[in-house]
């Protein structure tokens, strides 16, 4: 083969490359995917088709978090999905309270209508550290239509107290944010490594369970009814002055007939 032709055949399969969605070239596989229980499967398969959608916007692909608020808050329900190492960690994360107004730390709804304190459903962006309200903080962009509000609701992932183990261990679930992606401590450092710097998060209520199960919020049993207690009837009493009242009559006339008027 001549040496024309086979840079003429490199630039050809360079020039397929090129011609590929970026999105797809942005969308690794797990590095072991066979390793993988059922749940995290799971989570790799959703967070590639993410990646597909909008991997042609992010600056990195390596990791995509995908925040599953159909499990309780209770639960470690954060996932960073490493595509290079092919493995999963799990972090707890609050939700928004107007998603929840009854605090029992189910979300059991999505919005991304100003002051609605909600948290919202769909993709993310990840941009740089600053200092805000709550310290160091991760300000996202909203890429679908369910959250395009964003940033001028101020929806970013920081630290919080009330989503430390220690709130966990006393209450049973989490303290609620007002829609932003609050984090404890220890595990908001390592989001601030993984996860900032232009990178895909995902959210959403999936209710995927530890063993890949279908999980969602218990149904409450419906309140017994109340029978309606009827009133007792109670006998009237006669009063002791009346009963012991005689009709007057003259005694030892047969024929005298009792006289209405006197008692």
């Amino acid at each position: 083969m001549k040496r024309r032709d086979l840079l003429r055949g490199s630039l050809a399969v360079g020039a397929v490359g090129l011609a590929l969605p970026s999105a797809l070239r942005a969308a690794p596989i797990p590095a072991q995917p066979m390793s993988l229980n059922p749940r995290d499967r799971k989570l790799f398969a959703i967070a590639h088709e993410q990646l597909q959608k909008h991997g042609h916007r992010m600056w990195l692909t390596d990791i995509v978090g995908i925040a599953d608020y159909g499990v309780r808050s209770s639960e470690p329900r954060f996932h960073f999905c490493n595509f290079e190492t092919g493995t999963v960690q799990s972090f707890h994360v609050s939700h928004g309270s107007g998603s929840d107004p009854e605090h029992d730390g189910w979300l059991d709804w999505f919005s991304d209508v100003p002051e609605s304190n909600c948290s919202s459903k769909g993709a993310f962006m990840t941009f740089g550290w600053y200092t805000g309200r709550y310290g160091t903080s991760i300000r996202l962009e909203g890429l679908d239509s369910t959250n395009t509000n964003a940033l001028s609701r101020a929806i970013v992932m920081h630290r919080a107290s009330y989503a430390e183990p220690g709130f966990l261990a006393r209450w049973g679930r989490l303290g609620r944010s007002n829609g932003c992606f609050a984090m404890g401590e220890a595990d908001f450092k390592l989001a601030l490594l993984h996860l900032a710097g232009g990178r895909l998060l995902y959210s959403d209520r999936l209710g995927i369970g530890p063993d890949g199960q279908h999980v969602e919020k218990p149904v409450a049993p419906p309140p017994e009814p109340v029978t309606p207690q009827t009133p007792q009837q109670v006998p009237q009493q006669v009063p002791q002055s009346q009963m012991d009242l005689r009709p007057l009559m003259r005694e030892g006339d047969p024929k005298a007939q009792l006289n209405p008027g006197v008692y």
